[in-house]
């Protein structure tokens, strides 16, 4: 893999991990984040009570790539795809209308998914490697402040993870900005 940013051993871990069922973490953009497979209901079972997240909150799917998110943007209004084009890849959740796609604890209480398309080389490798996106939640118990470092998620975790794909984080300082892609209103800037 020469200079890639993770080896090929550790992104075979986290791969096998989130085939699975596990829940792994890995490093975004700006924090370390919590995954697993967004339609084994087993794994997003098992985020929700390892985050001790209130699953009407919803999560985040991330993918290297746009093409990943089709079944989930099939049937969306076309005048509604150019916001995501323009701003993908990149630090930017939009909250996409839901067409039946998401599991229902994705989507929490919400008509919406909330979806990224990540530009960490990290990240769109391994949803290049699984095969499609994956959930992506900040890395940290509810309350307590996102994991900046491996070692951090460690702490929070121990050995509660199936993997701990390694890597540098993204170099942003926060997280996504998140919009409503129907109405264009700012969620968290």
């Amino acid at each position: 893999m020469g200079d890639a940013l993770v080896s090929s051993e550790s992104l075979a871990q986290g791969v096998a991990a989130l085939r699975s069922g596990g829940v792994i973490a890995y490093p975004t953009e700006a924090v370390w984040g919590l995954g697993c497979d967004p339609d084994n209901e087993q794994a997003l079972t098992a985020l929700l009570r390892l985050k001790a997240r209130d699953p009407a909150k919803g999560m985040i799917l991330i993918a290297g790539d746009i093409a990943q998110f089709g079944p989930w943007l099939q049937g969306l209004d076309p005048a509604l795809h150019a916001p995501l084009v323009a701003s993908w890849p990149g630090p930017n959740t939009w909250l996409v209308p839901d067409n039946g796609r998401s599991h229902p604890l994705v989507r929490g209480g919400h008509r919406s998914v909330a979806l990224r398309v990540s530009d960490h080389p990290l990240v769109a490798e391994l949803c290049a490697a699984f095969g499609g996106p994956i959930v992506s939640t900040s890395a940290n118990p509810a309350g307590e402040p996102p994991a900046l470092s491996a070692g951090q998620v460690q702490d929070y975790f121990g050995e509660s993870l199936a993997a701990v794909v390694e890597g540098p984080l993204g170099g942003l300082d926060q997280p996504s900005t998140i919009r409503d892609l129907v109405s264009g209103r700012v969620l968290r800037g």
